[in-house]
């Protein structure tokens, strides 16, 4: 069922979907390891979609930890608010763009499902601005790329977009159970 969601959603809005099939708990695992979620107050997930990472996330946050779910695509928005029961969890309908004023104080972690080799250049940097605007300092930013895709120009740009933001990047080993096979960018702030 969700991955014909997604799909179904990805054929209807290309451009806010961005993906045609749900990733896997094996690149949410990805995502979400050693980026110190067990100990975070606030975490971030930006494009959540179906929910794979969200899940992940949730898994890993303590009992008072907050998770705020940021996604731009309505549909998307209401089914993941409408099927997750946590109390940790708030979903909001709306633009990682306005990061700032949805979250109203500092975040430990922000991960990331945005399609941000497809987004306009100057959208991507006003998003990764809200970003390191509301990250703490030394909290953790991850997101995903395709490894198909790695070499792209789009692709490279966005990798020297990080490089200039974070104090630190690194790239997980690329997982091959995920369609296509994709790896982790985890940075520092």
């Amino acid at each position: 069922m969700a991955v014909m969601s997604i799909t179904t959603e990805f054929l209807r809005r290309p451009l806010m979907t961005g993906a045609v099939a749900a990733s896997s708990r094996r690149l949410a695992f990805a995502m979400t390891e050693g980026i110190g979620l067990e100990r975070a107050r606030l975490v971030v997930e930006l494009g959540p979609g179906t929910g794979i990472f969200t899940d992940a996330i949730l898994a890993r946050l303590a009992p008072g930890a907050r998770l705020v779910a940021v996604e731009l695509n309505p549909v998307l928005a209401a089914r993941l608010a409408a099927t997750r029961r946590d109390t940790r969890l708030t979903v909001v309908a709306g633009s990682a763009a306005g990061l700032a004023a949805i979250v109203g104080e500092p975040v430990d972690a922000v991960v990331s499902g945005l399609p941000w080799t497809v987004m306009p250049k100057q959208r991507r940097a006003q998003i990764l601005d809200a970003v390191t605007d509301v990250l703490e300092p030394g909290g953790r930013f991850t997101t995903f790329a395709y490894l198909h895709a790695a070499w792209t120009p789009p692709a490279r740009d966005f990798t020297a977009e990080l490089a200039g933001r974070f104090h630190r990047l690194e790239r997980s080993p690329v997982v091959w159970g995920n369609l296509p096979p994709a790896f982790a960018h985890r940075a520092t702030r």
